[in-house]
């Protein structure tokens, strides 16, 4: 009889382990198919971000051309201007020149109107005399 309740104590056991490892077995596939959910959900989460910032790069990309593009026009345009105003320096200097040039001129014929009155005067005091 004892050695009956011994060999029932081992299928016992032995029922009660299999079923500790068909337990044991069914939380390790719950427990993986978990983890490839949460694998799966971060990578998505990744790729969506991933896609953003490459949406985000060709718009920088696109924006970094037309500013080149505006860039080199304004360039252009400030070269422009630049020769622009230094032509309308150097009309101005001409000018100031051509004033200094007239005052010169103006200030010898005075000189002489001045010499030929003086030179008039001393005649007809002469005259007079």
């Amino acid at each position: 009889m004892l050695a009956v309740s011994k060999k029932r104590r081992g299928v016992e056991h032995q029922a009660k382990q299999n079923e500790r490892k068909e337990l044991q077995e069914k939380r390790r596939r719950e427990a993986i198919a978990a983890a490839t959910c949460l694998t799966e959900a971060l990578v998505d989460h990744l790729n969506v971000g991933v896609a953003q910032a490459y949406v985000n790069q060709r718009k920088l990309d696109h924006e970094v051309k037309t500013l080149q593009v505006q860039a080199s026009q304004f360039s252009k345009q400030t070269a422009q201007w630049i020769s622009m105003v230094e032509g309308f320096n150097q009309a101005l200097k001409e000018i100031g020149d051509v004033e200094n040039w007239a005052r010169s001129i103006e200030m010898d014929m005075r000189t002489i109107a001045t010499a030929l009155e003086y030179v008039h005067k001393g005649q007809l005091q002469s005259a007079c005399s």
